[in-house]
């Protein structure tokens, strides 16, 4: 079993082979990826399946089926345009006379969910499950969300879930391997679990699923649920339809001219270097998300949808990564890009930047009045994490507005100096620019947050109501 992760979006697809000929499982939207890990193999893919109709990436099944001439398996309930090999709950798909797929019906994280059990022949001949590919439905600890499709099918959806679970349990053997493509990180999953590998009997002794009566997980599942990204509404709209072929080819190149212009435009111009590097300096006006975070997935976020992206990167290297993790999820062309250097992207020295950084330790002292950091106090802190964060615990004091909901709700930042912070550091210099951009004093805390509270800074739980959060449109 070869797994092909995509940590940026929290999934994985898988390739499983009986060394001549493979099945491919949710592939994402780059498919060179399967075919050259297939090339190393020495295989022939002859199946793609697709567990469901996925709502957070563009998938790459028809186009990698269309190249190999593979038979692509799609659940038969759902309505599509395309040509697949529709399948439902009991049928049984040879693959070669050493593997083989049996359909399970899984509904839960979508209507027609499918699970794939991968049968493989011992050597006295008997057939035995191997694992099974379950896509949204049984993940490592939790479960797939069940309420993507609309919250007034989120109930519905997670009694569904909670029985589909209970079947693959009764129907499998304690050692057959789970292959989840989503709960790596993925807003797919109900919830966040770190196992990096898991079997029917492991879940059965730790996933609450299949230790919760129904009602009770599904109130457990239904309360933990959080916002989940904005772009999701074009995703499924997408696979549903039949993506179209993937363009990585270069982007146009923006000189110093351009970069002013569309940004003077009030367009996206995204900083993919390090965070460090965007704070020691960086372009006015530009937003930072670097590639070592989930840059696509939070920009995805961010943008009105079909707004044009300028892409800026140390090396057209850079600027290829970005490319790549923007076509998954159904961003096919930037408006332009630029590499090198912040110095190489403007003619005027002066719309050069930099941004004040402090650490959880220094804000403490700040707010004791015992340091002397050259750095502005703060009147507000702005809390940038989602949700189910804010909640678990937050600093006292703190005003909290989630990333994706900061371009719009500007206005709700009170006045004054403004210490942003989140879990990391990745989510907060991506707040800061924004707020830099507009006019704000902003001071970036680049810290984890784990270390607030170490520090001294006093701390409130979800008891207390200083949140001021506010619905987004996809929660």
């Amino acid at each position: 079993m070869s797994v092909i992760a995509t940590s940026s979006l929290g999934d994985r697809s898988y390739l499983a082979s009986d060394g001549e000929v493979a099945v491919v499982v949710d592939p994402q939207r780059d498919i060179d990826r399967k075919l050259a890990l297939a090339g190393q193999l020495g295989v022939r893919i002859t199946h793609v399946l697709e567990t469901h109709i996925h709502n957070d990436y563009v998938s790459g099944g028809l186009q990698l089926a269309q190249i190999t001439g593979a038979q692509y398996l799609v659940a038969a309930a759902d309505q599509v345009p395309f040509n697949r090999l529709p399948v439902s709950d009991g049928d049984l798909v040879p693959v070669s006379e050493r593997m083989r797929l049996r359909v399970v019906a899984t509904p839960g994280h979508t209507f027609h969910h499918l699970s794939y059990v991968l049968d493989e022949r011992t050597s006295d001949g008997a057939w035995h499950a191997a694992g099974v590919f379950t896509g949204g439905s049984l993940l490592f600890g939790t479960t797939g969300r069940t309420d993507l499709l609309g919250q007034e099918f989120a109930d519905e959806l997670a009694h569904a879930q909670h029985a589909s679970a209970r079947r693959l349990g009764d129907v499998l053997p304690d050692g057959a391997r789970i292959w989840p493509t989503h709960g790596f990180g993925s807003f797919c999953s109900a919830s966040q679990a770190d196992a990096p590998e898991s079997t029917i009997g492991r879940e059965k002794a730790t996933n609450p699923v299949l230790q919760l009566a129904a009602d009770e997980f599904v109130s457990q599942t239904l309360a933990g649920l959080d916002a989940y990204p904005a772009y999701y509404a074009h995703m499924g709209v997408a696979n549903s339809a039949g993506p179209a072929p993937v363009d990585l080819t270069p982007v146009a190149r923006a000189d110093a001219a351009e970069l002013r212009h569309r940004i003077a435009d009030g367009q996206w111009v995204v900083d993919l270097r390090q965070r460090k590097a965007y704070a020691t300096s960086h372009l006015a006006g530009t937003v930072s998300l670097g590639l070592d975070g989930p840059m696509s997935t939070w920009l995805g976020w961010l943008i009105e949808w079909g707004a044009p992206i300028t892409l800026l990167g140390e090396t057209p290297a850079q600027v290829a990564e970005a490319q790549r993790e923007l076509v998954r999820i159904g961003i096919d062309r930037p408006a332009a890009a630029a590499t090198g250097d912040p110095g190489q992207w403007t003619f005027d020295p002066s719309q050069l930047r930099d941004l004040p950084v402090a650490d959880f330790a220094t804000l403490a002292a700040v707010q004791r009045g015992e340091a002397r950091t050259g750095l502005p106090a703060p009147d507000v802190v702005l809390d940038v994490r989602m949700g189910n964060e804010w909640r678990e615990s937050h600093i006292d004091g703190a005003v909290h507005i989630p990333l994706p909901d900061l371009p719009r709700r500007l206005a709700d930042v009170p006045e004054g100096v403004v210490w942003v912070h989140c879990g990391s550091g990745y989510r907060a210099t991506a707040a800061a620019s924004i707020l830099a951009n507009a006019g704000r004093e902003v001071v970036l805390v680049d810290d984890t947050f784990d270390n607030a509270a170490a520090a001294g800074i006093a701390m409130e739980d979800g008891s207390h109501e200083r949140d001021v959060e506010r619905p987004t449109p996809s929660s």
